[in-house]
């Protein structure tokens, strides 16, 4: 049974209690941290804020806990639905009497700058959202080749060294498709998973097991790199729209049987 910290006084009761569950799962599963951040695709530091509660984990990563501590995925993200809802309201407790706001006379008027700021508020918020989804995809495409080289180098015995111009973290990790149809399913040589979840800024070979058979779908998901971005994420919807799939840009066990069973159109 993992040793955890005191979670922070000012968390709601909602939030503390959806923490408690994950950390619950984690001592189920008997991984550690990095084990954890190897099994979900989030990473050491990422769980630790969120087990921690210092941040509240994002959807896919709550469905990947419930996953790997054999938990019901719709009602863990139901408690972290509430917790959400309570974190964006702010995590102080408050319990002083609330303060008691001046009744509006039918003539008043609302001030000009209120909706406007509203607007730009709104605007803020979308933005910070798109820049932390652009960090995330390259910090995961980060550690993927940083693994990359690493497997590299204990494959390969020491040899003397020799000079070199281009860095190992400025070449693209680029798979190749082996297409191979076994009892009716194909599959690319990468990965043979039915139900992997993957969703976008995720990165790994199952990733590009996908956008191989994307591709042979008739669906161009960019580059067969592995990494789940705009393009794959565009192409995987497309196929979901064709097949009357529900189209969220998720690939899961029914998008799956469709790329692993689709016929070129």
């Amino acid at each position: 049974m993992s040793r955890w910290k005191e979670l922070p006084a000012e968390l709601h009761v909602d939030v503390r209690q959806f923490i408690v569950r994950l950390r619950r799962l984690k001592d189920r599963s008997e991984l550690s941290t990095r084990q954890l951040a190897a099994k979900s695709g989030y990473s050491v530091r990422s769980w630790q804020r969120y087990l921690n509660g210092r941040s509240l984990p994002p959807p896919e990563a709550v469905e990947a806990m419930a996953r790997i501590g054999g938990d019901d995925p719709t009602r863990l993200l139901v408690l972290h639905e509430i917790a959400a809802e309570q974190w964006a309201e702010g995590r102080v407790v408050t319990t002083g009497a609330p303060q008691s706001t001046p009744a509006h006379t039918p003539t008043e008027q609302q001030p000009y700058g209120r909706y406007p700021r509203a607007l730009i508020t709104a605007g803020a918020v979308a933005l910070v959202l798109s820049v932390s989804a652009a960090l995330l995809l390259a910090v995961r495409l980060a550690d993927t080749r940083a693994q990359l080289a690493d497997a590299r180098a204990a494959a390969v015995p020491a040899a003397p060294a020799a000079p070199t111009i281009v860095s190992e973290s400025l070449v693209p990790v680029i798979y190749t498709c082996r297409l191979d149809q076994r009892n009716g399913r194909w599959y690319a040589g990468l990965s043979r998973t039915t139900d992997a979840i993957l969703a976008y800024t995720y990165v790994g070979p199952e990733v590009a097991e996908a956008q191989c058979l994307l591709r042979r779908a008739g669906m161009a998901p960019g580059d067969i790199d592995g990494v789940f971005g705009p393009k794959t994420q565009r192409a995987v919807e497309r196929i979901q729209t064709r097949d009357g799939l529900v189209v969220d840009g998720v690939i899961g066990p029914h998008t799956w049987k469709a790329l692993r069973e689709a016929v070129p159109k």
